[in-house]
């Protein structure tokens, strides 16, 4: 379920674009699979129809959603595609940063549990 954060700095369309694609990259979101009407998202999440249609038109614009006229807006096949390319980008954040650390005196060990430390 989307929720909106009124202390996030984001714009509430950027919210819901964010949300929309973290799910459909999750997998709660299937390719082709339709989602809500800008009508019924805005009802749910009480909040202007037109800040729902601009969230879906970024969506379509970062190619995660396609529309169809008179349908409404699906879930892209090419999502796993820019889950893809995401993981690809974290993982060069993850090389520059490592980079950084080793520069600073950081160890690979250091490293090592830095990383484990998320999953505790």
């Amino acid at each position: 379920m989307l929720s909106i954060d009124l202390r996030d700095a984001r714009p509430i369309y950027e919210q819901i674009a964010d949300g929309i694609e973290q799910m459909a990259m999750h997998g709660i979101y299937q390719p082709d699979e339709q989602l809500p009407s800008v009508r019924q998202l805005a009802m749910e999440l009480s909040i202007n129809p037109n800040t729902i249609q601009r969230a879906y038109a970024e969506l379509e614009h970062r190619k995660v959603t396609y529309s169809v006229k008179g349908k409404g807006s699906f879930i892209s096949k090419d999502c796993q595609q820019l889950r893809i390319r995401k993981l690809s980008e974290i993982k060069k954040q993850l090389r520059n940063v490592a980079e950084q650390a080793v520069e600073l005196g950081a160890s690979r060990q250091q490293l090592i549990e830095w990383i484990q430390e998320k999953g505790e």
